[in-house]
């Protein structure tokens, strides 16, 4: 029998808790409130199907083929003209969603043992995608606002243990839902310049507030000291893997080195797709029916847990755009126990723990509203509240 010999970096992979979670999502009757799965509703398969006509028709030969490693000259262009600070388009580079952005970031800026900051709590599938590289990831406390700016020195470090980066979502953040405010982001920018400290800046779910739009990127305030992390799996499709990072030239060349490796490059395909649907003005057309849709399911869960939670010593927040809303249970209860109990009232959500880089919050659960029907939603807070009362009486 041949014996395989693991890379030391492999026994350090986990699976993602999430993708486990939505195996168990798929038995039939479960209302999921765990996946962060945009709403099929709002993919424009129409706008796909007469795209796809015209892409074969136009050029299907050079769409089938190899294509370059940057990505499709007009689809770049796009990205830079719609991004609101000065962008060339040569410093976009597409990735196969922005997923891929994060494993060519951790590639080429990480080596084992450097030290990264992220937010506390901050997105799995980015310490997913850092563990291989093998860092020290050390997490900055964060409020409601986002990361505590005044922590950043502390946590920095010097010399060879300095931070390479720090890592964030400013925008309705997964798994939170919080978005950093207009004096947050001044601030953190002007920290991280002084400490010399690069952003990476995780926006893909930027696009869909309710009522107000978000404030400027980061990026958009020092270009130089940020790459950018974009994608189209929200308000286009996510089967499309198809997502970009905006990169400063002092490192653009050896990201794009990164993902020759990976995969030479994103399928052109999907990528002259997209640029076809974009055309004359498509997303702002598209993406308010998608806001709509989305802010309508959350009022509907805010009002189920007012009504089902009420007395239970719950609390949670009410996101102003994306897809997700934060929730802590009562002391003495542990999302992650209560789960297997939730399933069995056919309702699931995603426990908190798993997006902590340390000290874990075990009260803490991530709820998606964008998914489930407004029925669903009544039901499944249902569920989960009385999965709740049940726990307390234990």
């Amino acid at each position: 029998m041949t014996h395989w010999t693991l890379a030391a970096r492999a026994a350090k992979m986990n699976p993602s808790v999430i993708r486990e979670i939505l195996k168990v999502t798929e038995k039939p009757g479960i209302i999921s409130l765990a996946g962060g799965l945009p709403s099929p509703k709002t993919f424009p398969v129409d706008a796909f199907a007469k795209a796809c006509e015209v892409v074969l028709g136009h050029d299907g030969a050079s769409a089938l083929q190899y294509a370059a490693s940057e990505g499709y000259g007009p689809l770049r262009e796009a990205i830079a003209e719609q991004l609101p600070w000065d962008v060339d388009p040569a410093q976009v580079l597409i990735t196969t969603g922005s997923q891929q952005g994060l494993d060519l970031v951790a590639k080429v800026l990480i080596d084992t043992g450097s030290r990264v900051l992220v937010e506390t709590p901050t997105y799995l599938g980015a310490l997913q995608a850092f563990t291989p590289m093998e860092p020290q990831v050390a997490a900055v406390a964060s409020d409601d606002e986002g990361v505590v700016v005044d922590e950043l020195p502390a946590k920095v470090g010097s010399g060879a243990d300095k931070a390479r980066f720090l890592y964030v979502l400013p925008n309705f953040q997964n798994p939170t839902g919080r978005t950093m405010s207009e004096a947050r982001r001044a601030a953190l920018v002007e920290k991280a310049a002084a400490l010399d400290l690069p952003l990476i800046e995780d926006n893909p779910y930027g696009d869909l507030w309710f009522d107000n739009p978000p404030p400027r990127p980061l990026t958009a305030r020092n270009p130089e000291g940020c790459i950018y992390l974009g994608s189209f799996s929200k308000v286009l499709a996510p089967g499309l893997r198809l997502g970009y990072v905006v990169a400063p030239k002092a490192v653009f060349p050896k990201l794009l080195q990164a993902k020759q490796a990976a995969d030479l490059h994103t399928p052109g395909f999907n990528q002259r797709m997209v640029a076809e649907v974009l055309k004359g003005g498509f997303l702002d057309r598209h993406v308010p029916t998608i806001r709509a849709l989305y802010k309508q399911q959350r009022d509907a869960m805010l009002a189920a847990l007012e009504r089902e939670m009420a007395g239970l010593g719950v609390h949670w927040n009410s996101p102003q755009g994306g897809m997700f809303l934060w929730l802590r249970l009562p002391e003495g209860l542990d999302a992650t126990a209560l789960l297997p109990q939730a399933v069995e009232r056919n309702v699931a959500f995603v426990p908190g723990a798993a997006f902590y880089a340390d000290q874990a919050d075990a009260r803490t659960l991530r709820l998606s509203f964008v998914t489930a029907s407004a029925a669903q939603i009544d039901t499944g807070i249902a569920a989960l509240a009385a999965t709740i009362r049940a726990a307390q009486l234990a």
